[in-house]
């Protein structure tokens, strides 16, 4: 259902951006290590890096994170908007909750005082209207994806 993998498409961004900042944590620790070390030596890290090259890898890192910061906070606006454009309050809810806060099923269904086959159902009625209301957006999404399959699969074969 590409209805769901549209929606999870914050929790991608959100994932990418999450190891991006890990890597620049990394990074970073590696800077600071290699400054600490004999002064009087040329700073490397593990792989040869030299200082400079350190900080320029993370300067070019924070540009990465913040463009996509950037999309997040795009995509999660329109989702949220997409959302909240459903006329059943009850699927708006559980869908804000699935793929905007990133809870599970049996988190929501403690929250909203459903039981869980309750809300598992409630779920899938909720995906089928979502994907009803916004079928172009979904179309369009598939189409992008398949752009950039294809377009991996170019750069691949170069």
């Amino acid at each position: 259902m590409q209805t769901k993998q549209y929606l999870k498409e914050l929790k991608r961004l959100d994932t990418c951006i999450n190891q991006k900042l890990q890597e620049k944590a990394a990074l970073y620790t590696s800077t600071i290590g290699a400054a600490r070390t004999d002064k009087d030596r040329v700073q490397t890290s593990g792989n040869g890096d030299t200082m400079p090259e350190l900080i320029q890898r993370i300067i070019d890192l924070e540009a990465e994170i913040d463009k996509e910061i950037g999309s997040f906070a795009d995509q999660k606006h329109t989702i949220i908007n997409q959302i909240q454009a459903l006329k059943n309050k009850t699927y708006v809810s559980l869908l804000c909750k699935r793929y905007v806060e990133f809870k599970r099923l049996e988190e929501i269904a403690v929250e909203m005082n459903y039981t869980y086959p309750y809300v598992r159902k409630m779920h899938g009625y909720a995906l089928t209207e979502f994907q009803r209301v916004h079928e172009d957006a979904i179309a369009a999404y598939e189409a992008a994806l398949e752009e950039r399959r294809n377009t991996k699969e170019h750069s691949d074969m170069l």
